[in-house]
């Protein structure tokens, strides 16, 4: 979706700390942003946007092989896929617990996507395959009751003790499903200090984006419940309901 004035204006109501990024991913080299001047891992492209660049990245920007493994831009060398990597980290205490890992994160096929681009979303010159937010609780509240205000959806987040990118950037993308997680916890990000932690990053599809953005623009972001009266609200609304009130 095109991120209307209207819907920038919405997002830009939360007051985050660092704007929301748009990420792209594409076949062929854009030309709407310039190539990433300097090598960094997958999971620091973010951050390196929220500090107001708008890039795209290719292999050869890339100093994390999880990275790559998850775009499918590269074969996850032998010691990664047997866990003997993950399991001399000391994240998992044998391989074959670590070589786990590889079964179940997302990965996209060979020869998808050949280019990455981010862009922070006062400068989004594209429509993103994946709008990422970091938030706290408080906004992520809002966030999530947004995506199951109309649906009922569970609030469901996944996330792996490494390869933190798989699910912050090709989860959402390869679902459609609306991923959250709490900072701090993913190896390579906590190794790198890139967040602080305790907040949440949000990684919304495109797919679910409009209706996210059009229910945050009709919905309560304060719930009557939570409001200095709300235990009379709730009160009022049980007597209402011919509900005695628990005593």
């Amino acid at each position: 979706m095109i991120l209307t004035k209207e819907y920038v204006a919405i997002l830009d109501k939360f007051n985050f700390d660092v704007p929301p990024v748009g990420v792209k991913f594409l076949t062929q080299r854009p030309d709407m942003v310039e190539r990433l001047d300097e090598n960094i891992a997958f999971c620091e492209m973010l951050k390196t946007a929220h500090e107001g660049n708008a890039f795209f990245a290719d292999a050869q920007n890339h100093t994390c092989e999880a990275g790559l493994y998850v775009l499918g831009q590269a074969d996850a060398a032998a010691p990664f896929i047997s866990g003997e990597f993950g399991a001399g980290l000391k994240i998992f205490e044998e391989p074959r617990s670590a070589a786990r890992l590889y079964h179940y994160i997302p990965k996209i096929g060979r020869g998808i996507v050949n280019y990455v681009a981010f862009s922070p979303l006062d400068k989004l010159p594209f429509e993103p395959d994946v709008l990422i937010i970091l938030a706290d609780s408080s906004q992520t509240e809002i966030l999530l009751r947004a995506m199951s205000y109309r649906t009922g959806k569970m609030w469901v987040s996944k996330f792996s003790p490494a390869i933190g990118c798989a699910w912050t950037y090709i989860y959402p993308y390869l679902t459609g499903e609306l991923n959250y997680f709490i900072t701090g916890l993913g190896h390579g990000m906590k190794r790198r200090k890139l967040f602080p932690e305790g907040r949440q990053i949000i990684s919304i599809p495109f797919d679910l984006l409009s209706s996210l953005l059009q229910t945050l623009k009709d919905m309560p972001w304060v719930l009557p419940a939570y409001k200095p009266d709300g235990p009379e609200f709730v009160r009022r609304l049980l007597n209402k309901l011919g509900i005695a009130a628990p005593q």
